[in-house]
């Protein structure tokens, strides 16, 4: 059975989809919350991603986008290599921290510590994946990152944060 718009939405195939829509239809839609963290030579930066997606097995590639107008960018833009954070349900408190802009995201209460290769890695995560960045693509007022996962780690026992319609939720 194929669904039929209600009347305040476009006709399918519209290129005229209403903003407020199209942010409506996501909120309904659940994602794993993460935390993109990069260091380019200036400090650390970082910010919270819903948009994270795995993108090839073979090799191991993931994809996220961030907004041209968010703090992160600049750094992201020129940063060698990046980290996904992948957050436990205990970590609503660090996605909202890191989704708060002009704070210095990485002071304390935020606990962190550099791994080896220099880049900042979280504490009290579900998993990580350190990434090697790749060329940015343009995609209307954001641009998407893509990955090439060279590390990573896991915390089997530590259930994911979710993010639904505008809210923070642990899986039962």
């Amino acid at each position: 059975m194929t669904p039929r718009p209600r009347p305040s939405q476009q006709a399918p195939g519209s290129a005229n989809i209403d903003g407020e829509l199209f942010r409506t239809v996501f909120r309904g839609h659940p994602a794993g919350v993460a935390v993109i963290t990069a260091d380019a030579g200036a400090g650390p930066v970082g910010f919270t991603a819903t948009s994270l997606a795995s993108l090839s097995a073979d090799p191991p590639m993931v994809v996220f986008a961030i907004s041209a107008s968010a703090s992160a960018w600049p750094h992201l833009r020129t940063a060698p290599t990046f980290v996904v954070n992948l957050l436990s349900s205990a970590q609503a408190d660090v996605a909202r921290r890191f989704a708060r802009s002009g704070i210095d995201r990485f002071a304390a209460p935020t606990r962190w510590s550099p791994l080896p290769t220099g880049e900042p890695l979280l504490d009290g995560g579900r998993a990580w994946l350190r990434c090697a960045t790749r060329p940015p693509i343009e995609a209307g007022d954001h641009f998407l990152i893509v990955g090439l996962v060279l590390d990573a780690g896991t915390d089997p026992g530590a259930a994911p944060l979710i993010y639904h319609d505008r809210n923070f939720h642990v899986l039962p």
